[in-house]
């Protein structure tokens, strides 16, 4: 049977935001989305080389799927698991239908669905074959339907018969204006229709487009993400566009948020520096040029991790080894988020920033699958404890699933599954998060029989995962229109399995359960959740659903096709408000599409009225208040038959409850013992005061308590709950921190340097804060709030500087150090070492570096094919080859996150005499100072010496230095043409014994060669070792020489140029 493979066409689908571990999660829908309120459109990619799911990839196989927007459908697509075995003697009634084949799209594997809804009666669809051998669209076909879908129309002709569309994009803003992208493999060009899909303009593209993003308010608006990394914008709804900036990362760019940013035509950007290092910027809509950017961070931030939402911006940035996540609350300056201490996350993301209140999923780094859930207050600083242990898997994207799901309807309820001594257990809350408890499982069965299963050794257990394709069936459902209703699948008894599942449905949002099917059906919403309609899971086709019209506990079976039908996905009209439902499928696996239309408006035959409606208290437990409020609402009656309008399903608020210790949650820094009661942990000191106390004001003192931000209790007298107002007292500096932006310890000689002062406890206004950064230069601020943006200093020369920061008042001080090491950019570097070598004797290499001296140096040797390197501070170091033959050297030299290395071959003999030679002035003016030059001009210098000797001294040396060389070396017999005009002559100088190594001041310029005579079996040997020419960076304002470093203890080996 056919499954699904779908992409969002609201936009509301976001694959993890997680490239270095900060991502955004929506707890509604378990999966990384937009909130409801961003626009992004992702393009599925699709796996070329994996068979099967995997974090990244689809499956190989020929599928059918069907996409469509969830913002403005209801859908469900189906896993095929059992058969169509329904009780067959249940009295069968008849739903209107009307069947419409897509003719001639049998081959076709995918489709793309949008539903206007808002009383409109067009429906759009995009059928396409992707080939996954090639990765591609091969063939398209586009539908459209004004009648709710009785009839569709086929436009290929229209858009072009040759046309191959690839996706289907509709504004947000505007459901009439419709955008088809063609397959950039054949074209790259955009559709565009005005009219809800009636006729089209076709606008060519100059790049690809991967992604888009609407803007929340503007319809025209339009950022489009390339695959050259490139962000463009389009203010005519993409009829042309400009370049806005390069090197974006993907899905990292955000639209302005409404009275929050400067200009409502502002974008936030990620933009990628290197492979570890992003930066965070804005810019105006149509002018990102240097001049307007801003940089509300100073300095870098780690890769993949801008998250803009709401009022709060998140970035990470590597500190020591350690990721620091900050949050910058109303789009003021950043702060460390503030985790319980000694809290080290490995990752973190996002789960909600709605209610004033950051949500926060944290991997400690002892957890592998499980996560932690912390709050915070209104600023997303400081984070509590809200539950341990929440299970977790990898998501289709890459991203990270979390099994916490967020009740739609009712505010505060959210199910969790935890993981406790092994097992796997689901949760609930009321109160978002402040208290959870296990949930109650049915008291019997499908049958009647009665359960008996007792807490906490046994309990209802729910599966939250939502399909890894976001258009095919969950396991659990809920939704604004029908508050209190959740259908989930599960099991009942100690932990949550995979087996033995069975269906089950809560009227009163989690407080009691009914199993409704012992097997697997999905389950849909009519009427704003009046109806429910549910589709047995069976991999034969069917022609039966049921319908049940008093929240589950009875169902109805209707027919709603005469001929059985496999189903491959249903659709619901947005807002569920005219009663139409389509079911995709197909009669067998080769035929094309049937779209089968089913309308219930002649189930519900008037208007609801307000005496068809009952009401019902939300409760916990028998308890009534929950987050400071008594909420009741209204539901149909059972089995009553009419159509809800819009506003009848809204909750009744009665007057708030009087705060007790239940609408308090443990402040920062507290945790709550086993009477409910919050006490400091023991890394905690309660007197603490943060900065921003001015001497003289007065603060609120936490008294271990605070209030959850969402709770509406009236505050009447809170007793120990309430916080203590104390007036800011005089206290020295303390907990005062130093970093650098970059979170580094290095910086390149030149650069802008921007270091981070912190300061956890004083008095911010009286408090000044110095910074000495060890070149000399000193300069001081009146109080920290002066140096929120960082302090910016340029080093002029190279060297370890020791900064200081120090803070300081009346009452005492604290100073921290950073030693920053400051490099030059190492351009070359130089292996230098005698050529040839006598065994077993110690033998000097040295390193010579342009510029000669960058700052702090590493030096890494290898000899041969050693898989350990030996490692020095200096550059130079004794080594004794131990056999005869070529032996090659290696070094490595790393200077900040430059790594050269440079190569050389020795020869060693057990014994040989050398001579050095020397050439005429000119030879210099040509040295490139390459290895092969040397090697090239030796093999011409042993030519020329064997032509004016005789053929046997060409093979064998004697003892004594042939009499015939020397002889024509000093008359100049011996040269060599470099070039035309261009004669090198090659002069004696003196004879010197094994290893060679130049010690002369030779009054002959140019570069040193030492020819090598052996006296064993090797014959005449040449060997040149040229001249390095030496750029310095300023050491302390001195020009750096070999004798200034630690070069000039190691031996004569210097000298050789």
């Amino acid at each position: 049977a056919a499954a699904l493979i779908v992409t969002l066409l609201c936009g509301c689908d976001i694959p993890s935001a997680n490239l270095n571990n900060v991502s955004v999660n929506n707890t509604r829908h378990n999966k990384m989305t937009c909130f409801g309120r961003e626009n992004r459109l992702k393009r599925l990619k699709l796996s070329k080389n994996k068979v099967g799911a995997s974090f990244r990839s689809r499956g190989r196989r020929r599928k059918r799927s069907f996409q469509t927007a969830e913002s403005r459908a209801t859908w469900s697509g189906f896993r095929w698991n059992s058969e169509d075995s329904s009780t067959s003697a249940q009295h069968e009634f008849k739903l209107i239908s009307s069947t419409f084949a897509l003719t001639g799209d049998s081959a076709h594997n995918q489709a793309m669905v949008h539903w206007s809804g808002q009383n409109s009666s067009v429906i759009l669809m995009l059928t396409k074959y992707f080939d996954f051998s090639l990765g591609s669209v091969t063939e398209s076909s586009l539908w459209r339907s004004t009648d709710y879908g009785t009839t569709y129309e086929k436009l290929n002709e229209k858009v072009g018969p040759k046309t191959i569309l690839s996706y289907l994009y509709v504004s947000p803003n505007n459901k009439r204006k419709i955008m088809l992208l063609t397959d950039p493999e054949v074209e790259s060009s955009l559709l565009i229709s005005l009219d809800e899909g009636a006729s089209y303009q076709r606008y060519h593209l100059a790049f690809d487009i991967l992604s888009l993003l609407f803007h929340p308010e503007q319809e025209d608006w339009i950022l489009a993400y390339g695959h050259d990394q490139k962000l463009y914008v389009s203010v005519e709804f993409g009829r042309r566009w400009q370049l806005v900036h390069e090197s974006v990362v993907p899905n990292r760019f955000y639209w302005s948020k409404l009275g929050l940013d400067k200009e409502p035509g502002m974008i936030h950007l990620e933009t990628s520096v290197s492979d570890r290092q992003s930066q965070y910027i804005t810019c105006k809509l149509q002018n990102c040029s240097e001049a307007n950017k801003g940089r509300p961070f100073p300095g870098f931030i780690s890769p993949d991790s801008l998250v803009v939402q709401d009022q709060y911006v998140f970035i990470q940035v590597p500190m020591g080894g350690r990721p620091v996540h900050y949050v910058s609350y109303k789009r003021n300056a950043f702060f460390p988020m503030k985790l319980p201490k000694y809290i080290l996350p490995k990752d973190l993301q996002i789960v909600s920033t709605d209610d004033n209140q950051v949500v926060a999923a944290v991997q400690d780094w002892h957890q592998n699958d499980s996560y932690n859930l912390y709050m915070s207050e209104a600023r997303g600083l400081f984070f509590t404890l809200a539950l341990e242990n929440i299970v977790s898997s990898g998501g289709p994207e890459g991203n990270i699933m979390i099994d916490l799901y967020e009740v739609a309807g009712i505010k505060g309820v959210f199910l969790s599954n935890k993981v406790v001594e092994n097992q796997v257990k689901t949760f609930i809350t009321y109160n978002k998060g402040r208290d959870w408890h296990l949930l109650q499982a049915p008291t019997t069965d499908l049958k009647g029989s009665r359960l008996y299963c007792v807490q906490p050794y046994c309990s209802l257990h729910l599966h939250l995962h939502v399909s890894d394709n976001p258009y095919t069936s969950g396991n659990i459902v809920s939704k604004e229109s029908a508050p209190g209703i959740i259908v989930a699948s599960g099991t009942i008894g100690p932990e949550l399995t995979a087996y033995n599942v069975s269906i089950f449905i809560t009227s009163d949002a989690g407080n009691t359960w009914r199993e409704v099917f012992e097997e697997e059906y999905s389950v849909l919403f009519l009427n704003q959740g009046g109806a429910l309609v549910a589709i047995r899971h069976t991999p034969l086709p069917i022609r039966h659903i049921w319908l049940s019209f008093d929240e589950g506990k009875r169902w109805n079976k209707y027919s709603f096709t005469p001929s059985p039908l496999y189903v491959d996905g249903v659709l619901g009209e947005p807002g569920e408000d005219t009663l139409i439902m389509t079911i995709f499928g197909h009669f067998s696996h080769r035929s094309e599409w049937q779209l089968v239309k089913i309308d219930f408006k002649a189930i519900f035959n008037r208007r609801c009225n307000t005496d068809d409606y009952q009401t019902w208290q939300l409760h916990n437990g028998g308890k009534v208040c929950i987050m400071g409020v008594k909420r009741i609402f209204q539901n149909l009656k059972p089995n009553t038959r009419c159509v809800k309008s819009r506003d009848q399903y809204i909750s009744q608020m009665s007057d708030s409850c009087p705060c007790t210790e239940a609408d308090f949650e443990c402040d920062y820094g507290f945790e709550r013992q086993s009477d409910g009661g919050c006490t400091p942990v023991f890394w905690f000191v309660p007197s603490s005061v943060s900065t921003d106390c001015t001497t003289g004001d007065s603060f609120l003192n936490t008294t271990g308590y605070r209030k959850a931000l969402s709770n509406n209790c009236t505050a009447e007298t809170l007793g120990k709950y309430s916080p203590r107002s104390q007036r800011c007292p005089r206290q020295a500096p303390r907990g005062l921190q130093l970093v650098t932006s970059e979170g580094t310890l290095t910086a390149t000689m030149g650069d802008n340097v921007t270091f981070l002062v912190f300061l956890d406890e004083s008095d911010g206004s009286t408090t000044s804060i110095t910074l000495d950064f060890g070149d000399g230069t000193a300069i001081s601020y009146a109080n920290i709030s002066s140096i929120v943006d960082g302090v910016k200093h340029i080093f002029s020369k190279v060297g370890i500087y020791r900064v200081a920061a120090t803070a300081l008042n009346s009452l005492g001080s604290e100073r921290v150090l950073l030693y920053l090491h400051v490099t030059c950019l190492l351009e070359q570097v130089q292996l230098s070492a005698p050529s040839v070598v006598i065994r077993n004797e110690a033998v000097n290499l040295s390193t010579v570096l342009k510029p000669s001296y960058v700052g702090s140096v590493t030096y890494y040797w290898w000899f041969n094919n050693h898989t350990e390197p030996v490692m020095t501070l200096v550059g130079g170091m004794s080594f004794t080859f131990s056999k005869e033959g070529t032996h090659t050297v290696t070094v490595q030299v790393s200077v900040g996150n430059t790594v050269l290395q440079d190569k050389i071959t020795v020869a060693v003999y057990e014994h040989f005499r050398s001579h050095v030679l020397s050439f005429s002035s000119n030879l210099e003016a040509f040295n490139p100072g390459v290895a092969e030059w040397r090697q090239d001009i030796s093999r011409v210098v042993k030519d020329s010496m064997v032509q004016v000797s005789s053929p046997v001294q060409a093979v064998f040396i004697p003892p004594q230095l042939s009499l015939v060389l020397l002889s024509a070396l000093n008359q100049d017999l011996i040269q060599f043409t470099l070039r035309p005009g261009v004669q090198i002559n090659v002069y004696a100088t003196r004879l010197s014994p094994a290893p060679i190594m130049d010690t002369s001041e030779s009054g002959h310029n140019g570069a040193t060669v030492i020819m090598l005579v052996s006296v064993v079996f090797v014959g005449l040997a040449v060997f040149v070792i040229y001249k390095f020419k030496s750029v310095n960076c300023l050491v302390q304002g001195v020009p750096a020489t070999p004798a200034s470093t630690a070069m000039q203890k190691t031996t004569l080996s210097h000298k050789l140029k």
